[in-house]
């Protein structure tokens, strides 16, 4: 169906603006209509008639929109219904094309899993199979709660990893800056000045002399190879199998950052198996969705040996066990739960501690990172200085004499 740029009105007299799919301009009238919107004008947009099924929202949108379906199941209300008041209301444009496209899947005859299961840059098959589940069970207002919980503890998630690495980046840029005015204005004054004294050069001065003079003439060379390198690096990446496990191994054998990554990688796994085992969805089926929830490959491929595993008759520590992935206390835990029947408060317990040894990780790690940083980067500062000042003494020394 193509798609319709659209002005409306609301029954408050408010403009909506917004994109829609549609059979044709009567069609997208009649739907607006059904959404509680007067048409005003109308676009045809040509070539992007499926632009709403690659559309994305933040994470807190998809927060803000678990809430809302919470809030609408709780109440009793009809979910199309509670659809489409949402979509009369949001302000978002991408968030508004996808729940006027779930409203659209839901009234041809999908439920509200398979309607979502068509975004799948907006809702993983994590959140699908927990829909789906909670569908199936009739808990579909506790399913939608554990979902927002867990949007918010991944959001403090992430905020916390930002934190890990800003401060090293702010660092690493003010240092090549101080270290690019070196290079660039003071080396090649001093070398002036030198040359004019007629005083032979130490071995580090002439070497400092070398970058300086690479710095000021090719410094664009510098900044084009690293660029061209990255994104060769990340097409690679994402067309090569074979790259991205290589990659996403090397992230987590990195010092001091990758254990960190580890434990953020495998506490959303933990955080996301916890959820689809209480959904009551089987072992199995919640180590296959949790796949591509880990965001790595080498963790991924971990857990589908694990899914063999389990498949050929081990138990869930067992088969996680072997991947080298969880700590012995955490394994000890799922043993005890195994053995006493009580596996989904295992998981929860698994889960409280990867989120309070990930936030302590965090802090140890900036604390470790910190005095690193400053010590490397305030080292390459002095040799800078002193390559260039130990033939200035040199020169003081004889105009003394």
């Amino acid at each position: 169906m193509p798609l319709f740029a659209f002005k409306a009105l609301s029954a408050s007299g408010e403009m909506s603006r917004g994109r829609l799919d549609a059979r044709n301009e009567l069609d997208l009238e009649a739907r607006l209509r059904r959404m509680g919107l007067e048409l005003v004008s109308v676009r045809q947009l040509a070539g992007l008639a499926h632009q709403a099924r690659s559309a994305r929202i933040s994470r807190r949108e998809r927060l803000a929109l678990c809430f809302d379906l919470e809030q609408i199941v709780r109440a009793g209300l009809p979910i199309l219904d509670g659809l489409r008041e949402l979509a009369a209301s949001c302000d978002q444009p991408g968030l508004r094309s996808v729940l006027s496209c779930l409203i659209e899947e839901i009234e041809g005859g999908r439920t509200v899993s398979q309607a979502m299961a068509t975004f799948p840059k907006v809702f993983d098959g994590v959140f699908v199979s927990l829909v789906r589940a909670g569908e199936q069970s009739g808990r579909l207002d506790e399913i939608l709660e554990g979902l927002a919980r867990s949007l918010r503890w991944q959001d403090e998630l992430l905020a916390q990893s930002r934190k890990l690495l800003i401060y090293p980046a702010l660092v690493c840029v003010v240092v090549l800056l101080v270290a690019a005015f070196l290079l660039v204005y003071l080396v090649p004054q001093v070398v002036t000045l030198l040359r004019t004294m007629g005083t032979e050069l130490p071995l580090q001065t002439r070497a400092l002399i070398a970058v300086s003079g690479f710095v000021v003439h090719w410094w664009w060379l510098g900044i084009l190879l690293p660029t061209i390198a990255a994104a060769l690096l990340a097409h690679a990446i994402r067309i090569r199998p074979a790259v991205r496990m290589r990659f996403d191994r090397w992230k987590l054998r990195t010092p001091v950052i990758g254990p960190i990554l580890r434990k953020v990688t495998v506490a959303r796994f933990a955080a996301a198996f916890a959820l689809l085992y209480r959904s009551g969805i089987g072992i199995l089926d919640a180590l296959r969705s949790t796949e591509e929830v880990v965001g790595n490959q080498a963790v991924a491929l971990a857990l589908q040996d694990a899914a063999v595993r389990i498949r050929a008759g081990s138990r869930l520590s067992d088969g996680l066990e072997r991947t080298a992935l969880f700590p012995p206390l955490v394994l000890r835990m799922l043993r005890m739960g195994e053995s006493t029947g009580s596996l989904e408060n295992a998981l929860k317990n698994v889960h409280y501690f990867y989120e309070r040894d990930v936030r302590e990780s965090i802090e140890r790690g900036l604390k470790t990172i910190e005095p690193m940083l400053t010590l490397i980067l305030g080292g390459m500062l002095a040799l800078i200085l002193f390559a260039v000042l130990t033939p200035v003494y040199e020169v003081l020394g004889r105009i003394r004499v």
